[in-house]
């Protein structure tokens, strides 16, 4: 049975997005539509919502649970990546709000067909989107040993990532391709030291967090989808964005620190600091969820929040 998908941290996000009844706001990761409904009641007759994410069947769920909010939102099947082309499809120069819940829902874990789960027999795939060319089976059965071992370690920060990447290359050539979430889930527990699999979770953990985030290129779409966000909102706007492991957040904290930096270059003279305060930052540290969301919700336990606001002064400068 599919476990229900259950949005985090729905009351902060509200909070720190500030929701005004008219305004204008983008869900760019709308999934099972949690976190948009939410933001759906707070709107007036004139505010507005629009919906992206690369998977469609999380999509059809979203429709189903905003349509009582018929006439203020619109979905598209699109990666957060392309921001600004879809507002711009759709006639809207600036947002007052945009939220990014950065990682894979309950939904999609649970779901057999989408092969995300280390504890299910269930084909490797891990695509966000069917459309992306290349499943987590083929990265595993297809990659070099030494450029397997470099993304376990870059993307899931596995300290055992050359026995990982050795085990799943002499088991493919021994036994023929690495098919299923289980097949590999066992290959890596064989690899890694038996004190070492006793703490810090599934032992597969960290190697199947680094094959979901190649396969969809998930730390390239922060980084191309944040400098959007800011060019976007217009002054007053906010960005609220929810990570689940240190690679995004470390992404998102750089992001909002640099842009937040007041330039210190001689005037007339070009920047070159990176600092030009665009935005205000409104959480100087990560917000967690509450110690009641996480026993309610144990998925929420990693989530980090964090919000920023575009500069009115950084606005009125480029003018």
């Amino acid at each position: 049975m599919i476990e229900k998908h259950i949005p985090v941290m729905v009351e902060e996000v509200i909070f720190y997005l500030n929701c005004r009844d008219s305004g204008i706001y983008v869900d760019a990761t709308v999934g099972d539509g949690g976190h948009a409904a939410a933001i759906c009641r707070t709107l007036g007759p004139d505010g507005f919502l629009i919906g992206l994410d690369w998977d469609g069947a999380a999509l059809e769920r979203a429709a189903e649970r905003l349509a009582k909010f018929k006439g203020k939102f619109i979905l598209r099947q699109r990666s957060y990546a392309g921001l600004s082309e879809v507002l711009e499809e759709e006639g809207i120069s600036q947002v007052d709000g945009i939220l990014l819940d950065l990682g894979v829902s309950t939904l999609q874990l649970s779901d057999p067909s989408r092969g995300f789960s280390y504890q299910q027999d269930e084909p490797l795939d891990m695509r966000m989107d069917h459309r992306l060319e290349k499943s987590a089976a083929d990265l595993v059965n297809g990659l070099p040993q030494a450029e397997l071992s470099r993304l376990i370690y870059r993307y899931g920060e596995e300290r055992w990532a050359r026995r990982i990447a050795a085990g799943i290359v002499s088991t493919r050539k021994k036994s023929g391709p690495i098919e299923s979430g289980a097949a590999l889930a066992e290959v890596i527990k064989r690899a890694i030291p038996a004190a070492a699999r006793r703490k810090g979770g599934h032992p597969a953990r960290r190697t199947f967090q680094a094959l979901r985030i190649a396969v969809n290129g998930e730390l390239d779409n922060i980084e191309a989808v944040l400098p959007q966000a800011v060019t976007t909102l217009r002054p007053g706007g906010r960005i609220c964005v929810i990570a689940y492991h240190s690679l995004e957040d470390r992404i998102v904290k750089r992001f909002f620190r640099k842009r937040s930096r007041r330039c210190s270059c001689p005037p007339m003279v070009p920047c070159t600091c990176g600092g030009d305060g665009e935005l205000i930052r409104i959480t100087r540290k990560a917000v967690r969820p509450s110690a009641e969301e996480v026993r309610d919700n144990f998925r929420a336990r990693s989530a980090l929040l964090r919000a920023a606001e575009r500069s009115v002064l950084s606005s009125e400068e480029g003018a």
